[in-house]
Order: structure tokens, then sequence, then C-alpha cells
């Protein structure tokens, strides 16, 4: 057996501990709460804030404006399809899918926002 294979190797370190060495890592600065660190943290809590505002802000039109649109209009109470009024089809089958893009809209941003922190960290 010992002449199947060459001399064992023992890796012990990474060959990126060169690069990571000269520029301090995102996480570290956050962790150790430096200058820049709060600077970065702070933005992407700011930046993750007005978008999580602005997803409820509109959700609480599109949600709430359903209530709105049969107190305003009485007429719109009496509207049936198939002979069940419309309000239940609407809030039954078609919010979700609605309430899906969003969360799918709202992951993606969040991401891009989370990536821009990123590349603005290594750019310093």
């Amino acid at each position: 057996m010992s002449g199947e294979h060459g001399a064992r190797v023992r890796v012990t370190s990474s060959r990126r501990g060169a690069t990571t060495a000269r520029r301090r890592p995102l996480a570290a600065s956050l962790v150790e709460q430096t200058g820049a660190g709060e600077l970065y943290l702070r933005g992407l809590l700011r930046a993750q804030l007005r978008l999580a505002l602005l997803v409820l802000a509109g959700l609480a039109v599109v949600l709430g404006g359903i209530p709105v649109l049969y107190a305003v209009l009485p007429a719109a109470r009496s509207v049936q399809v198939a002979g069940v009024p419309v309000v239940w089809p609407v809030l039954a089958v078609l919010v979700y899918p609605v309430l899906v893009a969003v969360a799918a809209w709202y992951t993606r941003a969040a991401t891009r926002v989370e990536r821009r922190l990123s590349a603005a960290a290594k750019e310093r």
C-alpha cells in the first residue's frame, strides 16, 4: 500500500490567507464595531427599513383598498361570480399570488441591498 500513493501532504491553511491579510473583512469590521463597520451596518439597516416600509405601504394600499372599495361603492358588494360574492374569490384566491410576488420581490431587493453593501465594503 505504501507504493500506490505518494507522500501524504497536510494542508494547514488556504492560499487565500495572503489576500485576506491585506484587507479587513467586512464581517470583522462589523463584529469589532469599527467606525467603518458601524457606518456600513447603519446604511444597511436604513436601506432595509426603507424597503420594508415600502412593502408594508404597498400591501396596506392593496389589501386595505378592498374594504375601502366596498365601503365607497356599495354596489360592488352585490357583484357575484357563479353565485358567490366577488369579494370571496378575491380574498381567497387572488390575494395570495400577490403576496407571493411581493415576497419574492422583497427578497430580491433585500439581496441587492446587501450585495451593494458588500461591494462598497470591498472597495474601501
